[in-house]
């Protein structure tokens, strides 16, 4: 749909013009700092940083009605730029010009509601919000979508050159970082840290396929995130893990495109995450004020952060009742099929503990919930799930476990929906479905199958005849026809099928 098509009293908003005002700002200190230079901790204290719009106030003077108008009618643009995540540009990055924006595709994923069976057996209405989708299959095209562009941005300036970006990585962000790195090639390059022997096939083959160095290294993703910290803090590099705040920034549209999908009707509604590094539910909760301070949304939605048991410091610190009384200890992880969240000592930690209490206060009432599950319940929902019409990765299972988990706890009643957060492509993790189905999970994941979820191909290949077809060597005449009607039979016979 074309500009001039849009109704006149909403023209004027729908291409946001960019502007220099924001900052990074301290959650220890406080103190804040210009964003012309890439910083990830705070130089004065060392604390992690959230991004600022100084001029933030002046998205209250429009009306949240509006708002909802312009980001309606946004969506029907043809203009890349505003086609994913810069949908929301005020409210995500004002200061990146539209002609700087990266854009592959991500964004605008599906929110799929469940069928009537798996609603019944979760306890009520819900629905799966499928970010394998994006570019890179996982949902962390939305923070690298906001971080690439904003080095994009610094690049056309001549503020930063010939970029190395750097991270570590479980997987998804290396795929996702060597993507949009190789969209901007020659300007930036990109190198991976991996866990070695700790990263699917699937997800190792991405970074590669995208040109990335990818390194490999003894130990779990805490261990890479260290060596990955020392070389961002000795050496011009970009690190593009969720340390750094424009990662978040991007992450916030995933509530925004909730808010947007559910026509900014929050009431009732109960969002839930898993937690790894912890950026992802930083996003959604700062995501979700912004939009309710400017009116966007009327109520905040509940929100259930998980964590299997085998990587649950998060959870462990808000077992503690009294506030005065919590101390953050990070933890040692054993092996977790949701191996995205299979982090003991997040960095956005500080992040979740400043914007939980934020979005407490703000709502009036506790609305931040943490449930830690099994890791036998998260494959066998997922596998459910996906038995039920959906395309859940592990971490989606982990969101439905923890759904169910939070309903007995209380936390969720059988009248509020929820949106379960499924990060990934469940292609990505299809390696722990083989493990279950073949009854081959090592001892240490804590996994035994159902013998109800196995499912496995069948060989039909009947005695007689004795002439099967072979690639390079068909049959032909009565042999083939007589390979035809003996695999048939059996087919028919297992299927329980009778003639017509």
């Amino acid at each position: 749909m074309k500009l001039e098509d849009f109704p006149k009293d909403i023209q004027p908003f729908i291409m946001p013009e960019p502007r220099n005002d924001m900052v990074y700002r301290c959650l220890g200190c406080g103190k804040e700092h210009g964003i012309a230079k890439l910083l990830y901790t705070c130089p004065d204290c060392g604390q992690v940083l959230l991004l600022y719009d100084l001029q933030f106030e002046r998205l209250k003077q429009i009306s949240g009605a509006t708002w909802r108008k312009i980001f309606d009618y946004r969506k029907l643009l043809t203009l890349p730029a505003l086609k994913g995540i810069y949908r929301y540009h005020e409210f995500i990055g004002p200061v990146v010009p539209l002609d700087a924006i990266v854009y592959l595709g991500e964004g605008h994923t599906p929110v799929v509601e469940a069928n009537a069976r798996m609603q019944e057996l979760a306890g009520g209405r819900f629905y799966f919000k499928n970010d394998g989708q994006n570019p890179s299959a996982s949902f962390k095209d939305r923070g690298m979508a906001s971080a690439l562009s904003y080095i994009h941005f610094l690049i056309r300036q001549g503020l930063v050159k010939d970029v190395l970006a750097v991270c570590a990585s479980t997987g998804d962000t290396s795929a996702s970082a060597a993507l949009y790195a190789s969209y901007l090639q020659p300007h930036i390059k990109s190198a991976v840290l991996l866990p070695h022997k700790k990263v699917t096939p699937q997800q190792l083959a991405q970074p590669l396929g995208s040109g990335a160095k990818v390194f490999e290294i003894p130990g779990v993703f805490d261990d890479c995130m260290k060596v990955v910290e020392a070389l961002s803090e000795k050496y011009a590099v970009a690190l593009l893990n969720s340390k750094n705040a424009w990662r978040i920034l991007g992450q916030e549209s995933y509530s925004y495109e909730i808010a947007q999908d559910f026509e900014y009707d929050m009431a009732g509604k109960v969002v839930v995450v898993p937690i790894g590094n912890a950026g992802n539910i930083t996003a959604v909760m700062s995501g979700f004020l912004k939009f309710y301070e400017t009116g966007v949304i009327e109520t905040l939605p509940k929100i259930i952060g998980v964590q299997s048991i085998h990587a649950n410091p998060v959870y462990r610190y808000y077992q503690e009742p009294d506030p005065s009384r919590r101390h953050f200890v990070p933890v040692t992880v054993r092996p977790s099929v949701a191996q995205a969240a299979m982090i003991g000592n997040p960095v956005s930690m500080p992040r979740v503990m400043y914007l939980t209490d934020l979005y407490n206060q703000t709502a009036g009432r506790p609305q931040v919930f943490f449930v830690e599950v099994t890791e036998q319940s998260i494959m066998d929902w997922q596998l459910l799930a996906n038995r039920n019409g959906h395309v859940a990765c592990t971490h989606g299972g982990e969101s439905l476990a923890g759904l169910l988990a939070a309903r007995k706890l209380g936390y969720v009643g059988s009248d509020e929906t929820a949106i379960l957060d499924s990060t990934a492509h469940a292609i990505k993790f299809s390696g722990f479905q083989e493990m279950y189905f073949e009854k081959k999970f090592p001892d240490e994941f804590e996994v035994t199958p159902n013998a109800s979820l196995i499912n496995l191909p069948e060989l039909i290949h009947p005695a007689h005849p004795t002439k099967v077809p072979a690639p390079g060597n068909p049959l032909t005449g009565s042999d083939f026809e007589r390979f035809v009607r003996a695999v048939s039979l059996e087919i028919a016979d297992k299927l329980g099928l009778k003639e017509v």
